[in-house]
This record gives structure tokens, C-alpha cells and sequence, in this order.
């Protein structure tokens, strides 16, 4: 088709356009406007999928994604900061001011006391941490889970 037929197809779909009512023009768009739209939501998924999933990096550990754990969001302690329990493998991670933390064969139990605690750092002082526990729930020398 050369340029000058071209042209005049275009003046008569612009014709034809023009000719409809408003309410049909805005008809005549929707089709378009939906594929626009659901690009653009695509598009978003895409690109803010990366951003939703969390991973964290664990002291001693390395990096972990916290799509498998129960996390709470930021608790009022000046010291336990984060508490993510993963029940399946009885796996904590907890965040001590800017450091995340990793314990073992720990008991939904001692992690449902320690949020439920007045002083969570206390709590974590007294009945977590490796030097008050002995390492009952650390660790070392234990099989870390794989997640």
C-alpha cells in the first residue's frame, strides 16, 4: 500500500472514530486501555517479586530467605529487635540490634515466652542465649536445617 493510500485509510478510521458517540469512543479504547493495564501490572509482578521476598544474613550462617518463617515485624526492645521461628525444623533466627542470629532444636514454647516476655532481652539473656544455656539451643555441632 504507498503512502498516499495509507493516509487515506488512516483519514477514514479517524473519520469513522470521530463519527461515534462519546460513550462508544470510550468503548472503542477499553480493549486497548485492558492490555495497557494488565502490562503494567506484569510489569510491577516483575519487578517488585525480587523486592517482596526477604532474605537475611545470618551471622555464622550466611544468607537466608525468610519465605518459610513466622516472622514478627519490629518489636518495642531495645535489644530483640526481630523474631523469625520456623516450626517445621524448631529453627530460630532472631535480630539483636542490627545482627540476625541463628538457634537450633529450639521449642515453639521458649520462642512464644520470649515475645509474650516484658523485657524480651532479658528473656533472650536468661534463656536463649548460649552463655546462660550452655548452648542448649545453638547451633554448633548440630545439623543447621536446610531451607
Amino acid at each position: 500500500m504507498g503512502a498516499l493510500a495509507h493516509r487515506a485509510r488512516g483519514q477514514k478510521q479517524k473519520a469513522a472514530f470521530d463519527a461515534l458517540s462519546p460513550h462508544e469512543q470510550r468503548q472503542a479504547r477499553q480493549p486497548g486501555l485492558i492490555l495497557f493495564s494488565l502490562f503494567v501490572v506484569l510489569a510491577l509482578c516483575l519487578a517488585l517479586g525480587p523486592v517482596l521476598a526477604e532474605t537475611v544474613d545470618v551471622k555464622y550462617r550466611g544468607p537466608v530467605d525468610l519465605a518459610k518463617f513466622d516472622c514478627t515485624g519490629e518489636l518495642d526492645s531495645s535489644v530483640v529487635k526481630r523474631v523469625c521461628y520456623n516450626q517445621e525444623n524448631s529453627y530460630l533466627l532472631i535480630r539483636l540490634k542490627g545482627t540476625w542470629y541463628h538457634y537450633c532444636a529450639i521449642d515453639r514454647t521458649t520462642v512464644d515466652a520470649l515475645l509474650a516476655a516484658s523485657s524480651k532481652g532479658s528473656f533472650y539473656n536468661q534463656a536463649i542465649k548460649d552463655s546462660a544455656t550452655g548452648g542448649k539451643f545453638g547451633c554448633r555441632g548440630r545439623p543447621v536445617p536446610p531451607l
